[in-house]
């Protein structure tokens, strides 16, 4: 709704919805960035669609660059391409690339494209080699699809495993809370929620601008708080516009009936 009324405020400025559209995105962003950092970088995606450019050029002219085939299938997952980084990925393996870094992410591929037995089984050999790989990433990557997919006892046992590993997690917090609702234990549920706040509270500010939107989804009161006081003071600003135009100011009392005009103050000064 705030978007929604910094839209219509913008067009009463500008008097063009198109242009208003295009700074409404300038404001959001550039506001972001200086406050809450939630939404992602535009120049990240702009410098991360050039390096994938690049590297499926790299494959186009030499398929058994192994390096680059790891690297571009890393971001078509960050971008939820999972398919298409399994397609990317798949030739490693095949060539006799198993260590732990390709297991994890063709399995994390594999899961997000729906094949979850070819997943979970890359993701067993990864875990078999480094079982606390980057802080317990297996675990979270497990629950995370688990909970997609409706296994929520799987979800539990891997989440629970992935908060023991790395502490403070407001994310891996939050989505246990998510599968211990799921199972039945709501008062479980509630406490891990309000140890993800507290976690999030307590932590640097680093970790804060990277785990805010868990935080926020932990307690939604706060960003709805913040949601209502913007949508208060675009409706003020927007009144104050409504005023402005529907009772512009005028000139007739007493000596200009009109705006002045050079001409008009020369021909005053004349008489």
């Amino acid at each position: 709704m705030s978007k929604w009324m910094l839209w219509v405020l913008l067009t009463m400025l500008t008097g063009n919805p198109w242009v208003a559209l295009g700074l409404m995105v300038v404001i959001v962003f550039a506001a972001d960035h200086f406050t809450w950092q939630v939404l992602p970088s535009p120049v990240r995606m702009l410098k991360r669609f050039q390096r994938a450019g690049h590297l499926a050029g790299v494959i186009l002219t030499n398929p058994h660059e192994r390096r680059a085939r790891h690297e571009l299938a890393d971001i078509r997952v960050a971008q939820k391409r999972y398919g298409e980084a399994v397609d990317i990925l798949k030739p490693n393996l095949e060539a006799g690339d198993d260590d732990v870094d390709t297991l994890y992410l063709l399995g994390v591929a594999y899961l997000g494209a729906g094949d979850a037995q070819r997943g979970e089984l890359l993701l067993d050999e990864a875990e078999k080699l480094d079982a606390d790989f980057r802080q317990g990433s297996i675990h979270l990557e497990r629950g995370r699809f688990r909970l997609k997919r409706g296994d929520m006892q799987g979800a539990v046992k891997a989440l629970e495993r992935f908060c023991t590993v790395r502490h403070g997690t407001v994310e891996g917090r939050f989505l246990l809370s998510q599968a211990l609702a799921e199972v039945g234990r709501g008062d479980e549920a509630k406490r891990m929620r309000e140890l993800a706040w507290r976690e999030y509270v307590v932590a640097p500010g680093f970790q804060r601008r990277r785990e805010r939107k868990w935080a926020w989804r932990a307690r939604p009161s706060r960003p709805l708080m913040y949601g209502a006081l913007l949508a208060l003071v675009l409706g003020g600003a927007g009144w104050v516009v409504r005023e402005v135009k529907s009772n512009p100011p005028t000139y007739g009392h007493g000596y200009y009936d009109e705006p002045p005009t050079a001409a008009g103050m020369d021909e005053d000064m004349g008489d």
